[in-house]
């Protein structure tokens, strides 16, 4: 393959030269290349490896769906692994370094593995990696894990920054192509807010190049009397000028999903490193409707050596030769199986190349195309097709095949390049991903949406329409009336009419057949195994064979059993031909086999676009309550709970935190404390269907709740094991707001919408995460009651607000809602009010209760005072592996309810098992204090030789009431073995001996 600079090239300035480096060599380019164009005009073939065999690799595409152009690009902290080179944008200084191979492209050690090929057919893992079990984990895992990977990691920390952008819009329109702006114009003119997308820097699509390299026809195709790039540009100058109209090149947009929500990605400054602002702006985008208009794929061919460098798409060959004035080749084969890779020919050979044969597998040939080509002298072979390609590291020679299933070997051909067109694919993966089905069209062998099963939105209605080429639609006019419809259909079905007047196009174009040709059987099973259909991931026609003659009949399994469209490839390429190979292999139609799950991201998305700003100290925001400064301002020690800061302690002056703990935990039993509780998780569960989802979340029967009312409930997860707890308080006959621990908000709202979301969508229930909302004050101790009385304005006596219940009131002026719950065991108030007044209230009580000894306390001395009452701890207590009934909450388990989260897996084995550890009570011998985490010590030893155990403490604390330590634990049959003597680990010392008692070593019971 000898690729070189040649005249033309439409996308570049030839007078803004470019350099760059490519393995540490210098080359040149010029503004408006992209890395792979750059590297074919300097003669650069060959450009990575394949990932399981290190086969040699070429530039195959010049679009997102290339599978061998896997480079590194840049370095130190603006180095990013996977780059495409195809849609890469060459700029001055760019460093790009080839992937998968040591110690260099060119000469590669792991090229072994394709001698041996044989030992690796596809699933060989699933067989081999097995036994002996040392022999591979400790021999060859290492070297398997050290291959592992196409790219590597970048180590050092990323030098750009990234920002998160959310959008809503009547209409999203995705492709910039004929389509996609027709659609824009017919949605935009209508009046709708439209956001068209288009990945490339470019508009346009494919038409300007397949136009230009096309023949010269009598009747050019034209749109409104103008020519195709002339309506495009002034399409755009038409859309850029409407107000409600906005455009964003370099923008993929890379996932769909449910209730019109999409993602896409937005390169600001790849391009440009260094420039100011973000390097990428991640989209997230609310619409209506939404127009896919994403184009189609170009098919490759499955022969033998159909992976060497110098193989390449049609349609990619004509984007370098138009777009970018390079050759690809000097004598070049084009190998079609549809009218369109004559586009290639008439192009290569309008650019001075030599074109000296068209095998076309198609046995008749009508269009106008191809009698084009004969007219204009081509070398067309009808019938035939390709048997294989060889040469060392690139094309050299290619040999002719009878397609008529003998696979007989007609003619030998020199050339240096082979142009493939095996048909087109429609981009289908946004509809897809999307919810909408597939229809097979057998005349022109692809995938179309169906339109009687597209993607509803939430009214019910479909909201995602397929345009242009992603619907079928390859000519020019087809495309433009396809999209003018789409815009058009989706402004109506918002009650806004696109004009009546629309663009039209000449149709001088004529619909092409298209088959698929594979390698027939009689060429033999040696020469399928090398034909390839997944370049990146080297699978081979023979192991989909393989998979189909082992059982793996489903497409799925197939996929997995041979890594057949896995990876970055995902499908884009290898797809149809790796179904058209399973469905032969099988005996079933193509429709019959189905196709694989498109998900998103279709193309990848860097790491730094997800997070955005969440990196550094925006990693994880700090979250501080409204009273925050004020802890502050008095010196409190603080502590991480979740993304929240709280008071560990509030330590005077001479004060270690050890006694100011002591201190706080007397001042509250003795007199009152206050807890600045405003971190406690506060979900409003709202609708019709409230109380019967809440029975299905708790453990316990929250529908029976009495308005005014609370109930302290526990929450597990699907296994069963305890995930949070927290007080539920029922506001009205449809509304509840749960309480949940102050780390655990954010998961538990997750919780909620999940399994609204995926198993009881149809409910009526709505979930709303108002944490923040609120400040919440607790005021504990004897003189609490007291303490809130002389604010005035409520009654807060026995009877007007008992134990468990609420209020909504006025308290010293301020609007608050009251609980009487409790978590030291203390007469205990929360008391919740306006965020923006909780520092307000806070002082006035701390105010009031200076004439009480009222003072403020931390986490510290709340932990110690409910473990002085044997109170669990969320975190403490639970591990992941904890239930209900191993902590004694077999009373917060309602004996009424059939079903709720996590009952079936309580209901397991080893769930049920008697020996079970189970909370207690530990008091030490000595009156000392166990440490943390402590193991109870077992006679004996575990199977792999370490000192049996029989239970471990949660909770250890000194108390200041009761001059000796308090602890928790887990214990095997603990509640059975009251009094009994148990000896636990102790890192820094001798062992400890501590006696098992009921928790809640503290006598009095809140009032």
């Amino acid at each position: 393959m000898s690729s070189r600079r040649i005249d033309g090239g439409r996308l570049i300035d030839r007078e803004k030269p470019l350099r760059f480096t490519f393995n540490g060599k210098n080359m040149k380019g010029f503004e408006g290349d992209t890395l792979a164009s750059a590297l074919l005009a300097n003669r650069q073939i060959l450009v990575g490896r394949s990932f399981k065999y290190h086969r040699p690799r070429g530039i195959v595409t010049s679009g997102p769906e290339e599978p061998n152009a896997l480079m590194g690009v840049g370095t130190k902290r603006r180095f990013e692994p996977n780059v495409r080179a195809t849609t890469a944008e060459l700029f001055d200084g760019m460093v790009a370094e080839s992937q998968n191979h040591w110690p260099s492209l060119e000469f590669d050690v792991g090229a072994v593995n394709n001698h041996l090929s044989k030992f690796f057919p596809a699933g060989f893992y699933y067989k081999t990696f097995i036994h002996p079990r040392p022999f591979w984990k400790h021999v060859f895992e290492p070297v398997i894990r050290q291959a592992a990977g196409l790219g590597k990691a970048p180590r050092a920390r990323d030098a750009d920054t990234y920002e998160h952008f959310n959008i809503s819009v009547d209409v999203l329109v995705t492709g910039g192509g004929i389509a996609g702006l027709a659609a824009a114009l017919a949605a935009g003119r209508a009046g709708a807010e439209v956001l068209l997308l288009e990945q490339a820097a470019h508009w346009g699509g494919r038409a300007p190049v397949d136009l230009a390299a096309g023949p010269a026809l009598a009747d050019p195709v034209m749109i409104g009397g103008q020519g195709v790039e002339d309506w495009i540009e002034a399409s755009l100058a038409e859309l850029q000028s409407l107000p409600n109209v906005h455009l964003r090149a370099r923008t993929t947009h890379i996932g769909a999903y449910d209730h019109g929500y999409n993602i896409a990605v937005e390169r600001l400054s790849d391009h440009a490193p260094g420039s100011d602002g973000p390097r990428q702006r991640f989209w997230r985008i609310r619409a209506s409707r939404i127009v896919t208009a994403t184009g189609a794929l170009e098919r490759p061919i499955s022969f033998v050596g159909n992976d060497l460098p110098g193989v390449m798409l049609a349609s990619a060959m004509r984007d370098y030769v138009v777009n970018y004035g390079v050759s690809p080749g000097r004598r070049t084969v084009v190998v079609t199986t549809n009218d369109d890779g004559y586009r290639t020919a008439f192009g290569l050979r309008d650019a001075g190349m030599d074109v000296p044969l068209i095998l076309d597998a198609r046995s008749t040939i009508t269009g106008a195309l191809p009698l084009a080509a004969r007219e204009a002298g081509f070398k067309v072979a009808p019938g035939k097709g390709i048997g294989s390609v060889s040469g060392k590291g690139r094309v050299e020679k290619l040999t002719v095949a009878s397609v008529d299933g003998t696979g007989a070997v007609l003619d030998e051909i020199p050339c240096d390049a082979v142009a493939i067109a095996g048909g087109w694919s429609p981009a289908v993966h946004l509809w897809s991903q999307a919810g909408g089905k597939l229809d097979w069209d057998e005349a022109a062998a692809m995938f179309l949406p169906d339109p009687d099963r597209p993607p509803l939105g939430a009214d019910g209605a479909a909201n995602l329409i397929a345009a242009g080429a992603a619907d079928g639609a390859l000519l020019t006019h087809e495309a433009l009336a396809s999209g003018w419809e789409a815009g058009a259909a989706a402004a109506d079905a918002l009650g806004q009419s696109a004009p009546e007047t629309r663009p039209e196009a000449s149709a001088s174009e004529e619909a092409p057949t298209t088959s698929i040709w594979l390698m027939p059987r009689g060429a033999g099973a040696d020469k399928r195994a090398k034909a390839w259909l997944d370049f990146q991931n080297d699978v081979k026609v023979s192991d989909v064979e393989l998979a189909s003659q082992e059982g793996y009949l489903s497409v799925e399994h197939a996929k997995r059993y041979t890594t057949l469209g896995m990876a970055t490839d995902q499908g884009k390429l290898s797809n149809i031909n790796g179904l058209a190979v399973l469905a032969e292999a099988s005996g079933r139609a193509i429709p019959e086999v189905g196709t694989t799950t498109f998900r998103p991201p279709y193309t990848p998305v860097t790491m730094g676009a997800i997070a955005g700003e969440a990196r550094g100290k925006l990693f994880q925001p700090l979250r501080r309550t409204p009273i925050h400064g004020w802890h502050e301002a008095l010196g409190a020690h603080f502590e991480p709970v979740g993304q929240w800061r709280r008071p560990y302690a509030f330590p005077a002056p001479g004060e270690d935190l050890h006694d100011a703990v002591n201190r706080e935990i007397t001042t509250t039993r003795h007199k009152v404390g206050l807890v600045d509780a405003s971190t406690l998780g506060k979900i409003l569960v709202k609708g019709p269907d409230a109380g019967k989802f809440l029975d299905m979340v708790y453990t316990g029967r929250i529908s029976t709740l009495k308005p005014g009312r609370c109930r302290y409930g526990l929450m597990c997860n699907e296994g069963g094991y305890l995930m949070d707890d927290g007080v539920v308080a029922r506001i009205d006959e449809t509304t509840f707001l749960c309480h949940t621990t102050s780390g655990g908000a954010d998961h538990v709202h997750g919780h909620l919408e999940e399994w609204l979301q995926t198993e009881w969508w149809d409910w009526q229930v709505h979930t709303a995460n108002v944490t923040e909302a609120y400040g919440q004050i607790g005021v504990a101790g004897p003189e609490a009651r007291t303490l809130l009385e002389t604010l005035g304005g409520m009654d807060l006596s026995e009877e007007a607000l008992p134990f468990m219940g609420w209020v909504d009131c006025v308290l010293g002026g301020f609007k608050v809602r009251v609980y009487r719950i409790s978590f030291s065991g203390e007469l205990s108030f929360e008391v919740a009010v306006a965020a923006g007044e909780a520092l307000a209230l806070w002082e006035r009580l701390m105010d009031a209760g200076a004439a009480f000894g009222a003072a403020p306390y931390g986490t510290e001395a709340l932990h110690v005072m409910r473990a002085e009452k044997g109170f669990i701890m969320i975190g403490d207590e639970t591990d992941g592996t904890v239930i209900p009934q191993d902590l004694g909450l077999d009373w917060a388990i309602s004996k009424k309810k059939d079903d709720y989260i996590g009952k079936r897996g309580q209901e397991r084995m080893h769930m049920t098992d008697p020996d079970r550890w189970r909370l207690v009570g530990l008091e030490t011998t000595e009156g000392g204090v166990l440490a943390h985490g402590a193991l109870a010590l077992d006679e004996g030893k575990t199977p792999n030789g370490q000192r049996a155990t029989q239970g471990r403490v949660t909770s250890t604390y000194y108390s200041p009431i009761l001059k000796r330590g308090v602890a928790l634990g887990l214990v095997r049959d603990g509640p059975e073995r009251m009094g009994e003597i148990l000896t636990f680990s102790n890192r820094d010392g001798p062992e400890i001996a501590a006696k098992i008692v009921p928790p809640g070593v503290l006598d009095g019971e809140a009032s």
